[in-house]
């Protein structure tokens, strides 16, 4: 049976770093067997058929075949049309009232827990918030993530230890969703 994934690259493309061109990501995709492939903005995100039903085993194979072919590793996250759409449905914030820019969602690569987060004083960042979901975390950031003061406090390396993220706004989220047909 044949699934099909959105692949979400951390930190690509960024500031002139780690240059991933899209056409080469799609290539790079083909070339490991997999079909319809497509990619979204120029900032890491890929939709693709695959047979396999194992995201992780997608996501490792793509960390090797980047640091292969570009000679620097990033961070890989495959996830199904299903648990894309869960994501969106499960937004505990006004999704269809807010700009794209003023809601993201933060993937994980492993499941995280409240405690991660315990010590970041969220009520001092109000009118910012954030929310906890399967593998991801939904931040509301009024003015923008670029501006967000909650967002650095949660992308400290301290907060994160021995888990990878990457985050993506609402727009995008919602164009993934579409993308896998979800």
């Amino acid at each position: 049976m044949t699934t099909t994934y959105a692949a979400l690259l951390r930190g690509i493309n960024v500031g002139g770093a780690k240059k991933v061109p899209m056409a080469e990501l799609r290539t790079l995709l083909t070339d490991l067997g997999h079909g319809a492939v497509r990619t979204h903005l120029n900032s890491g995100n890929a939709v693709f058929a695959s047979e396999s039903d194992d995201p992780d085993a997608l996501a490792a194979d793509l960390e090797r075949a980047i640091e292969a072919h570009f000679g620097f590793s990033v961070a890989c996250m495959v996830r199904d049309g299903a648990y894309l759409r869960a994501v969106a449905d499960a937004c505990p914030f006004p999704a269809d009232e807010l700009e794209g820019k003023q809601l993201h969602a933060t993937f994980f690569s492993a499941p995280v827990t409240a405690a991660r987060f315990a010590g970041i004083g969220a009520e001092g960042f109000l009118p910012e918030e954030f929310r906890l979901g399967d593998r991801v975390l939904y931040l509301y950031a009024p003015d923008g993530l670029g501006r967000s003061k909650l967002a650095e406090a949660l992308s400290r390396p301290a907060v994160l230890k021995g888990v990878d993220a990457t985050s993506r706004n609402w727009n995008t989220v919602k164009a993934l969703v579409e993308l896998v047909g979800a």
